[in-house]
């Protein structure tokens, strides 16, 4: 090791103390211990930087290092800060993790998350949102597009503009949903005060409201987002659906527990979704005593999941008591 580091210290301070125009690849240890004089450097996604003149398939042959150990290519003419440090080591170790982020990360996401219609063009929204009034006469079809661009005085040519049509419809109904939800959970006024398991059955509640003006035409809906072409866009918006779910019942989970609160969120929203279709009641009140008492299913389970853990682990914790006091007489005779 001792030999590694004199080695690193000659190249980066060449003989005689002259400055190497070239960029050395050096051990991130090294490197803090102050080898090299003045370093500048910059951590890439994978904990490696790529010299300036280097393509990022070049690089690839210096991937084999070991992430406890990551390298950086150090130029020792260029300016550098103790800033400039810090900010490396803190970029090796956050492309080092894996799995769900942390809570302050899922904030940071959140508040720089883009909008659901980020990527609608304006003319094209605007159709799509006129369409919408034509859903109930027209049902998910081009039929209600056109009619939604003759609304808003486009020619009904623009439609051509949205290959899959109906699917494009839904699509859009989606998302427009999504970002109304957001900004009533940003809010925060009708969820304030209430724990965890209300709060899930409410946002639910508030997104399936956003259906109810389109009930009569939402199994047609379901089966345009399950044909194959349309099916990855779909999955992808409810698994966003989801996860704001989750996030408004106040998850903050970054392990295991990630996947499993929005497989069971998933499934009781998906649930209820199909439950609403078949529901005579006034005002759809047995879809909402349906997924409160889902929701309360899910708790009351992991609350005797709890139980019978703790049950487990006095039972044996007996029964270790019980061997070992058993051991102890037998070898005292």
């Amino acid at each position: 090791m001792y030999r590694a580091a004199a080695k690193a210290a000659a190249l980066l301070r060449g003989a005689g103390g002259t400055a190497i125009h070239s960029n050395v690849r050096v051990p991130w240890p090294l490197v803090q211990a102050g080898i090299g004089g003045r370093p500048s450097f910059s951590a890439s996604a994978d904990g490696c930087q790529s010299p300036p003149d280097q393509s990022p398939n070049e690089h690839q042959t210096h991937q084999h290092a070991s992430p406890e150990t990551p390298f950086y290519y150090v130029d020792s003419t260029g300016p550098s800060s103790a800033a400039a440090g810090a900010a490396a080591a803190s970029a090796s170790a956050s492309s080092s993790s894996s799995g769900p982020a942390s809570s302050t990360a899922e904030e940071a996401r959140r508040r720089q998350r883009n909008s659901p219609l980020a990527d609608y063009q304006e003319e094209q929204r605007r159709v799509l949102q006129a369409s919408l009034r034509h859903v109930k006469t027209s049902g998910w079809s081009e039929a209600a597009m056109i009619a939604g661009a003759r609304d808003v005085g486009l020619s009904p040519s623009i439609v051509g503009s949205f290959p899959r049509k109906g699917a494009a419809l839904v699509e859009y109904f989606m998302d427009d949903c999504l970002q109304r939800l957001i900004d009533r959970i940003d809010s925060g006024d009708e969820l304030n005060g209430l724990i965890p398991s209300e709060r899930i059955s409410r946002v639910i509640r508030i997104r399936l409201e956003m259906q109810v003006p389109y009930i009569s035409k939402w199994a047609e809906a379901l089966a345009i987002q399950a044909q194959p072409l349309n099916a990855p866009t779909s999955l992808k918006q409810r698994a966003m659906l989801v996860d704001e779910l989750c996030h408004a019942a106040g998850d903050d989970s970054s392990d295991i527990d990630w996947y499993v609160k929005r497989t069971v969120v998933g499934g009781i929203y998906s649930t209820s979704e199909v439950y609403m279709l078949t529901d005579s009641s006034p005002e759809f009140r047995d879809t909402w005593a349906f997924v409160d008492n889902r929701v309360k299913d899910v708790f009351d389970l992991k609350k005797s999941f709890r139980e019978a853990t703790h049950l487990a682990e006095a039972v044996g914790a007996g029964v270790g008591s019980s061997l070992q006091r058993f051991v102890r007489g037998v070898m005292q005779r």
